[in-house]
């Protein structure tokens, strides 16, 4: 790939990623600089000259115990209209995980539809483009852009994880809730074509109330498959453990989870460390927090740069990424 044309930066918080697809590339990350102050202002600029060239930056938007998801949303924004300013060409925000992306309606009124509001101010700095990895509502987030936007799935390196070992085994996926009942069956759909076979599909109910989540109704056939538990985002994990707790009681064994993004937050290495769940596998699409210790031994990370790294010269080519969205 031509280095005159193209330049590659990654914020702090997300540089590993970056770096892993930089290397994928053959591009290093670009320079730049981020500095706060003393009174808590933050400022940063790129450090290469971006004239006239393609630039993409990779930024995950994760709250975490340093930032909140607001400071990470700001820092990326700040950036990427300093890159706009600098008479970049083009500037592609790579956004391994977005937030706000389930603020996607009016759940009661006077709601605040977030996820609207987050796209209007990458409009606002300059954007040309935003690609993100398995968002929380695909509809939601194409009709709240008015820029150019690409979607890429983490589908196919679950396929390529759970493929092999389970290749002789009855497999049942499993959405953990009517909603991700579409996610699942694409999943389903992919592993059936590459196991030669078909696999069968089951959901669970949810119910969330003020105790938590519950609900014990279910939909498929259980007994004596191996259970793959399919969604978007691990946060808590009440929701997967849940699942697992009903596949496992409905006499699947073993049962894994497979999730695109890792959030973990609050007591999620507690309840990731529940027997009901063989393996929980993710995506490095968000740097992995120190307190899922508990789970670490269950947790299986697959590396989402190959996703990336083929978005990005793909887009800079002037292709189409629909190979590669899994």
């Amino acid at each position: 790939m031509d280095q005159e044309s193209i330049s590659l930066f990654a914020l702090s918080s997300s540089r590993a990623l970056g770096e892993s697809v930089g290397r994928l590339l053959g591009i290093p990350l670009g320079a730049h600089t981020e500095k706060q102050f003393d009174d808590g202002e933050y400022k940063s600029r790129p450090a290469a000259n971006v004239r006239g060239k393609d630039v993409f930056v990779i930024h995950a938007l994760h709250g975490d115990p340093e930032q909140s998801p607001d400071e990470k949303l700001m820092r990326l924004l700040f950036f990427l209209g300093a890159l706009a300013d600098a008479a970049a060409a083009r500037v592609t925000a790579v956004v391994s995980y977005l937030c706000y992306a389930r603020q996607d309606r009016k759940v009661r009124p006077n709601d605040p539809v977030t996820s609207r509001y987050v796209a209007r101010m990458f409009e606002a700095v300059g954007v040309s483009r935003v690609v993100a990895l398995d968002v929380h509502n695909l509809a939601a987030f194409q009709n709240a852009f008015r820029l150019p936007t690409e979607h890429l799935e983490a589908c196919s390196l679950f396929v390529d994880h759970f493929a092999a070992p389970l290749r002789d085994r009855d497999i049942v996926v499993v959405s953990p809730d009517a909603g991700g009942v579409k996610r699942a069956e694409l999943f389903r759909q992919a592993l059936s074509r590459a196991l030669g076979r078909t696999v069968a599909s089951a959901f669970v109910e949810k119910q969330r109330s003020d105790a938590g989540v519950g609900g014990e109704s279910s939909v498929g056939q259980f007994a004596g498959r191996a259970a793959i538990i399919i969604d978007d985002m691990i946060c808590t994990g009440t929701t997967i453990v849940h699942a697992a707790q009903v596949c496992r009681d409905l006499g699947a064994h073993p049962v894994y989870a497979a999730a695109t993004h890792g959030v973990f937050a609050g007591d999620a290495a507690d309840a990731l460390a529940d027997p009901a769940l063989e393996s929980i596998v993710v995506t490095n699409s968000i740097p992995l927090r120190k307190n899922i210790a508990l789970a670490a031994p269950k947790l299986v990370v697959l590396d989402a740069a190959t996703l990336f790294a083929a978005a990005i010269r793909d887009i800079h080519g002037g292709g189409s990424t629909d190979d590669f969205r899994g």
